[in-house]
């Protein structure tokens, strides 16, 4: 049965950190009455319900639990540190409710895959922040590739080239492969990564370096790789949190055309260029490749789809097995850089130690499917 259309979708954020209040809200709000906050969730208190007054919100609470229990949400926004996604959207699947998750998606394919068990036909699903695909210059692009306007896919760049100074570590869990599953490729490129995952389709191979050079960090500050897709194309791609001038890059060269963007976190149409290739020489057809809307890239896109999802009991976009894939890329990389040896994407299973850890550390794997043997 659809969702009664003349109620707002009643949402729960569990998380009252920074990226709450600086994304997940003015998405609210950019939502024209069609979803309502009614409780927040944080393990402080204190910060929940100096949360909840900010924005007025009526309720605050200290436990999921009891949230859960008593307001019932449609949806939930998870907003806490990565280490605390698992246990989050379980327990909001399992109470009935839909989620919506900050990146990364889970710590590892384990997780990833244990939360999916949670889901049911019809809904709850859990979708995750991929802000980056909903903007119109990727919608646009989108529809080129599938209709093949630009012709074949040949070569591309994916580059997160950002800055992150030594004293964004002194939060105890960035930096760890325990805690935050992993450096800039897992918290910060993840997002242009999955922006060329949702364009190109799947990868097919990866090889990689990856290397601590500068951060007083247990992961990587940098890593470089080579994705072949299957398609064919090949693309080479930079996560850096090393890089003053900081750039998100993107590049994608077609038989008949060049697809840039460039932006930093978020982009407008005014970031992308198509370029004709020199045989184009239709000035009309070469004029209708920008996109006609601009909606920018940011969490009010994804939201206003994923509500459209919701109300329809549809699984959205960046959920089950399309959200899962750029965490795979990220696990053959990881894999890669650590054994230096090219990985091939149906590789990766449930004996491979990078499934159940990005570390790839045996003992760790070992414990982690132990327990889960357990669980099952």
């Amino acid at each position: 049965m659809a969702y009664e259309e003349a109620r707002p979708v009643r949402a729960a954020i569990v998380g009252s950190g920074n990226i709450a209040g600086a994304r997940h809200m003015p998405a609210v709000q950019a939502q024209d009455g069609a979803v309502e906050v009614v409780a927040v969730v944080d393990v402080d208190g204190e910060r929940a319900r100096s949360f909840a007054a900010q924005w007025g919100i009526p309720a605050a609470y200290d436990e999921l639990g009891e949230m859960l229990g008593a307001e019932r949400p449609d949806v939930v926004v998870v907003c806490t540190p990565p280490v605390a996604h698992r246990e989050a959207v379980i327990r909001c699947l399992d109470a009935g409710s839909w989620v919506w998750c900050e990146k990364p998606p889970a710590l590892s394919l384990a997780e990833y895959d244990e939360i999916a068990g949670h889901e049911r036909d019809g809904g709850p699903y859990a979708a995750y922040v991929f802000q980056h695909r909903f903007g119109s210059g990727a919608q646009r692009l989108r529809q080129q590739i599938r209709d093949r306007e630009l012709g074949s896919p040949l070569v591309g760049v994916c580059n997160t080239l950002w800055y992150r100074a030594p004293n964004y570590f002194d939060l105890p869990w960035r930096g760890r492969w325990a805690t935050e599953g992993g450096g800039p490729t897992m918290g910060h490129g993840i997002h242009q990564m999955d922006l060329m995952l949702s364009l190109l389709g799947d990868w097919s191979e990866v090889r990689a370096m990856m290397g601590t050079l500068e951060r007083d960090v247990e992961t990587e500050d940098v890593s470089l790789a080579c994705v072949r897709f299957e398609s064919g194309a090949l693309v080479s791609m930079v996560n850096s949190i090393l890089s003053p001038r900081e750039t998100s890059y993107l590049r994608f060269d077609f038989t008949d055309a060049t697809v840039e963007l460039s932006h930093v976190y978020g982009y407008g149409n005014d970031d992308w260029t198509w370029t004709p290739a020199p045989h184009v020489t239709d000035e009309a057809r070469i004029a209708s490749w920008r996109p006609v809307e601009n909606v920018r890239s940011s969490h009010g896109a994804q939201l206003a789809e994923l509500l459209a999802s919701f109300r329809a009991r549809e699984r959205p976009r960046a959920s089950g097995r399309d959200g899962r894939r750029v965490l795979e890329l990220i696990t053959g990389l990881y894999r890669a850089a650590s054994t230096g040896e090219a990985v091939r994407r149906e590789a990766i299973g449930v004996d491979d130690p990078f499934y159940w850890t990005m570390s790839g550390d045996a003992g760790i794997a070992r414990r982690l499917r132990d327990g889960e043997a357990a669980r099952v």
